[in-house]
């Protein structure tokens, strides 16, 4: 059975999905699956945050030397102005623009997946039209995925908590729904990143379904982890890439960002959101679409996440809006992460001094140093065209949804 979350996006009709709290791990349905209860504490004042820009040194501002002139008169010498400071830290794109609330697109062609009972377009027609608020954003986000690093592998198999310190290490936050969205479909609010037409080899996706061992995955089985693996370093994509110049954002490994849904309903139930899809067939692997149905504790063998940060040197708070909202401190999150900010920092300097070693079972290291995936995974190589269907799937070509 395609036991994939994303069969949760529209409506509750998830098969087996794997939860892990702080505390305990457990199998159990999206629907079913509850968010960790936070034990009432005091709360205190927020972890504040500021991410180092990149600011190239300039030249120095003092008076330039005299210089003669043939009449004489002493004129200054031509002078090189220093150059404006980034708007971002090293590796993050400024994403300034509008985010539209609600977008229509007209689907032209489209197939039915019967082993994830989901609804795949193939084509769009070439508009986007803003049928709900406009919002204008200026923010940063991470090129690629968390470790935000050109030709190294996602990591996968964080839970919420353990990427928002994460991210929270190195002066940013996780990014917001309406953020990956706007960062993904750019000015155009287009479905795919690249156009409005679905190419799976231009972001990894349409792999075959693999059947994990779900005890496996659970225990952090490295293995196992290595054996599902079918994703690509970030950046060895150079079509899936955005208007705004943000890489691998729909396909490969599906992401978890922040919620900005207050509602009561179950799409405001968890602050967790999944966006973009995994490298799986059957899936949309588009820009718009969310899945609001895991809760924090939620971990998986192809979710990843990146960060964001303000911009222009401004000062990031690494809670989430509902957070925020609720003036929770960041000792909240950290807790049930079961790793501080701190621990996180000392474990990314072992890790960028190739020192990060963990014991075999001591997972949690595992987890902060991301050497969770065993040494026998490989990357995917397509073997068969993109545009070939797994058996029992259908295709339709009709306008409309």
């Amino acid at each position: 059975m395609f036991v994939l979350d994303l069969v949760c996006a529209g409506r509750v009709t998830l098969a087996t999905a794997l939860v892990v709290g702080s505390s305990a791990t457990a199998l159990t349905s999206c629907t079913g699956s509850q968010a960790p209860s936070e034990t009432p504490r005091k709360s205190g004042p927020a972890l504040v945050l500021r991410a180092e820009a990149s600011v190239e040194q300039g030249t120095v501002a003092v008076p330039p030397p005299s210089v003669p002139d043939s009449a004489g008169v002493e004129t200054s010498a031509p002078t090189t102005a220093p150059p404006e400071p980034s708007a971002c830290p090293n590796s993050m794109i400024l994403v300034e623009g509008d985010y539209c609330s609600e977008v229509k697109h007209e689907c032209l062609e489209h197939w039915y997946s019967e082993v994830n009972k989901k609804t795949v377009c193939e084509a769009f027609t070439p508009k986007a039209e803003c049928v709900g608020d406009r919002v204008k954003k200026r923010y940063c986000i991470d090129t690629y995925s968390w470790p935000n690093q050109a030709g190294v592998r996602p990591e996968v198999m964080n839970n919420f908590y353990q990427a928002q310190v994460k991210c929270a290490a190195v002066g940013k936050r996780m990014c917001t729904e309406s953020e990956w969205t706007l960062a993904c479909e750019g000015p155009e609010m287009k479905p795919f990143p690249y156009g409005y037409v679905r190419d799976p080899d231009k972001c990894n996706g349409d792999n075959p379904w693999d059947h994990p061992d779900m005890t496996k995955v659970a225990k952090r089985d490295p293995t196992e982890l290595a054996r599902l693996w079918q994703g690509v370093p970030s950046g060895t994509q150079p079509q899936c890439v955005s208007d705004y110049g943000v890489h691998d954002l729909p396909a490969n490994n599906d992401e978890v960002v922040a919620s900005e849904t207050f509602t009561s309903n179950w799409r405001g139930k968890y602050d967790s959101v999944h966006t973009g899809g995994p490298w799986y067939t059957g899936v949309r692997n588009q820009c718009r679409p969310k899945i609001y149905t895991h809760d924090e504790g939620f971990y998986y063998y192809y979710l990843g996440f990146r960060c964001c940060a303000e911009p222009d040197g401004e000062v990031t708070d690494p809670r989430t809006p509902k957070q925020r909202k609720k003036n929770q401190s960041f000792s909240f999150v950290e807790r049930l992460a079961r790793f501080s900010v701190e621990e996180a920092r000392k474990k990314l300097a072992e890790k960028s001094a190739g020192t990060c070693a963990c014991r075999d079972n001591d997972i949690l290291c595992k987890t902060l140093c991301g050497t969770l995936l065993g040494p026998e995974a490989k990357d995917v190589v397509r073997q068969r065209p993109p545009s070939a269907r797994p058996e029992g799937d259908s295709k339709t070509e009709r306008r409309g949804r």
